[in-house]
């Protein structure tokens, strides 16, 4: 089983930053990309950034330039440091990976998704 576990999310007034960590644990054979995605009410979810198992990073164009995501392999961790929040950023931050596990199976895991609050 695998598990996907955000943490740092909250409530931040405009132009402040945040920090958002998500550990992936269980039974992982490699991690080929994690990433962050996004879901405001009464929107879809939409892409963020991820980054690759080589260190390749990708970022919507919302977020250039504000956001930065990094990656520890050692401790299967990603972070995206985000600043210069802005209230249109406010949402459920889903950290996501793509993975295989120790069934041989490469597939899409998903966290349960932290709240991140922009308002003054």
């Amino acid at each position: 089983q695998v598990q996907l576990v955000e943490s740092g999310g909250g409530l931040v007034q405009p132009g402040g930053s945040l920090r958002l960590s998500c550990a992936a644990s269980g039974s992982i054979v490699s991690i080929y990309v994690m990433g962050w995605y996004r879901q405001a009410p009464g929107k879809q979810r939409e892409f963020v950034a991820r980054i690759t198992r080589g260190g390749n990073t990708y970022y919507a164009a919302s977020v250039k330039d504000r956001f930065t995501i990094s990656g520890d392999s050692a401790k299967n961790t990603v972070y995206l440091q985000m600043n210069s929040l802005k209230p249109e950023d406010t949402a459920v931050y889903y950290c996501n990976a793509h993975l295989t596990s120790v069934t041989g199976i490469e597939g899409d895991y998903w966290g349960q998704g932290t709240q991140v609050t922009v308002s003054s």
